[in-house]
């Protein structure tokens, strides 16, 4: 266990109860923004200066009526109060647009001659009309908020900023000036794990049981994870309490974290099964088929809604070297397989494939023959199973490339907004082939493509660092380029099928 206090980000505690402040908590699922509310409350709680109260309003998830959510979120502080031995206010008017307010400031009543301080969780789950609703009543009581008129600090906690959940109760329109919830004093957030937490996590099992980690396996975990604090607990447990057994002191070692992930994977938990539904969500499609088809038009920046809306969520990333990214290789995994998964239970068994060599090695030259002839016979036939039209023919190769090496090696992808590709570097028994995927799109000529997808080959290629553990061993180079143009453009399938080589770089239309 680390405390989730020292990685909150632009919070001042202290500041929000001495100056009677109301502020927002946002941070991704299962980053601790519960662990540190209740561990706070009795912080306070134990101070004695104040009494602080845990409330959750899962209750009226998706429930856009105020008529029936007020009265379920005043169960839910009556019934937080009662589980947390605390006076148990009432509300005394049936308005539901007074409700809320009516039972705080009864609450603060009843918790004289102390101040009141509150902490709403999972705040995003309330919509509409609701929503609405809840933060007007707040902000009314905020006039007049002190110690027996009305709670001197709310905290609002969920995993949006405020400004998304009142940007979608108000059928996509930014937030003005004179939004509900104006009175709060910041946005803050709780950060990931660095690496240095990710080794001091594991040093309290070693502490309590005497069992190691080398320091490859933590370092994988770190790459894989980017310290999102759900994947490491989870790695972890895997390692130590189902592939090893719960009562072993034997080291844990990169291959027990390796098998810890695909494990985790294939289980879909619900933490990865809810960052898959968001793929769905039509506000999240589009930004992540734009980072992965690394498309440069421009059309991503750090201040568009749905862009700020995935990074809350804790989907993407952004940084000054790298752009816009997917935030961490097991979420990318996730969501790939996620995509592509119609493609990967429909393919052909590998077996009716050429993609062997005699000594069951992996032949790629062979197996992207295979793949030409199988993108030329479906290609037309199977986009129309996808959403995510623009990024098919990544989706399409990968399922491809993954129906042959999932038993005996992998697939590692590095795609990001604004490079104009797909990085894939494929491993199989040790040795790894390189492969740059591009998009010839109307308006741009062939060769212009070719010329940006052989500097982008070749600087990957010179430039590849394989995962933690493996073998820097390149036995092949690819470009890929997909012709995307209207289909009036196109020439035959004939034509548009090729197969050049470039120097070391083999390069192939489809």
């Amino acid at each position: 266990m680390l405390s989730p206090k020292d990685r909150l980000v632009g919070a001042k505690l202290n500041r929000y109860i001495c100056d009677e402040l109301y502020w927002v908590l946002h941070a991704p699922r299962q980053v601790g923004k519960t662990t540190f509310l209740r561990s706070w409350v009795r912080e306070i709680n134990a101070e004695g200066d104040a009494v602080a109260c845990y409330v959750s309003v899962e209750r009226a998830r998706n429930t856009p009526e105020p008529e029936r959510a007020m009265p379920a979120i005043c169960n839910a502080i009556k019934d937080s109060a009662r589980l947390s031995k605390l006076p148990v206010p009432q509300e005394s008017i049936a308005d539901p647009l007074s409700l809320l307010k009516n039972i705080l400031i009864n609450w603060s009543e009843l918790i004289t001659p102390k101040p009141l301080i509150v902490l709403f969780d999972e705040v995003d789950v309330l919509v509409d009309g609701t929503i609405l609703s809840f933060l007007s009543q707040l902000r009314e009581g905020f006039t007049w908020r002190g110690v027996g008129m009305f709670p001197i600090s709310i905290a609002l906690v969920g995993m949006r900023d405020l400004r998304d959940y009142i940007t979608a109760s108000k059928g996509g329109r930014p937030p003005n000036p004179g939004s509900p919830f104006n009175i709060k004093e910041d946005s803050a957030t709780l950060s990931n794990f660095n690496k240095d937490d990710v080794a001091r996590l594991f040093a309290q099992r070693t502490e309590e049981t005497g069992q190691q980690i080398t320091q490859e396996a933590l370092d994988y975990v770190f790459e894989q994870s980017q310290g999102q604090p759900w994947i490491v607990n989870q790695l972890f447990k895997r390692a130590t309490m189902q592939i090893l057994d719960e009562e072993s002191v034997e080291t844990v070692t990169l291959e027990h974290i390796e098998q810890a992930r695909e494990d985790m994977i294939i289980a879909r938990e619900t933490h990865l099964d809810a960052l898959a539904e968001w793929l769905k969500e039509p506000r999240i499609r589009p930004v992540i088929q734009t980072i992965m088809i690394g498309d440069t038009n421009g059309t991503m920046n750090r201040l568009d809604p749905d862009v700020m809306l995935a990074t809350d969520l804790g989907l993407i990333k952004w940084t000054i070297d790298t752009g816009f990214m997917i935030a961490n290789p097991i979420y990318e995994d996730v969501l790939t397989r996620t995509l592509n998964a119609v493609y990967y239970a429909q393919l052909p068994s590998p077996s009716t494939w050429r993609w062997q060599t005699a000594d069951g090695r992996l032949d790629m030259n062979l197996l992207l023959r295979e793949f030409q002839d199988f993108w030329r016979n479906n290609a037309d036939t199977w986009q129309r199973w996808t959403t995510y039209t623009h990024a098919f023919p990544h989706l399409l190769l990968m399922a491809f490339l993954q129906r042959v090496v999932n038993a005996k090696g992998r697939v590692k992808r590095e795609y990001a907004a604004g490079s104009g590709r797909m990085d894939l570097a494929i491993e199989y028994r040790g040795e790894w082939n390189i492969i740059e995927i591009k998009l010839w799109r109307k308006g741009f000529s062939y060769d212009r493509v070719k010329a940006e997808g052989m500097k982008q080959v070749t600087r990957y290629r010179d430039t590849f660092v394989p995962p933690v553990g493996a073998h820097n061993n390149i036995t092949g180079v690819y470009l890929i380029i997909f012709d995307r143009r209207p289909k009036n453009m196109m020439p035959p399938w004939d034509e548009r099928i090729t197969w050049d080589v470039d120097g070391n770089v083999n390069v192939l239309g489809c």
